[in-house]
């Protein structure tokens, strides 16, 4: 069984759909979690962390140094 690493955490959709989009057009699986908690009541990113980009954890190296590229 695979595990997942949060590489980023992110207080707007915009920026979150960014990295994402980013790190799949590289060829690295990654998942947004809390996306629809933090868009449906803004309020509450705080609470959950935000949203958070996680790919697997053998993948968190390369993902963060393609998102530290590209500065999102």
């Amino acid at each position: 069984m695979q595990t997942l690493t949060t590489v980023r955490s992110y207080d707007n959709y915009f920026n979150a759909y960014l990295a994402l989009n980013k790190l799949l057009s590289e060829g690295i699986e990654a998942f947004l979690q809390n996306e629809h908690i933090v868009t449906i009541d803004p309020f509450l990113s705080n609470a959950v962390g935000g949203i958070k980009v996680n790919v697997f954890t053998q993948d968190a190296p390369l993902a963060l140094m393609i998102l530290d590229t590209v500065n999102i």
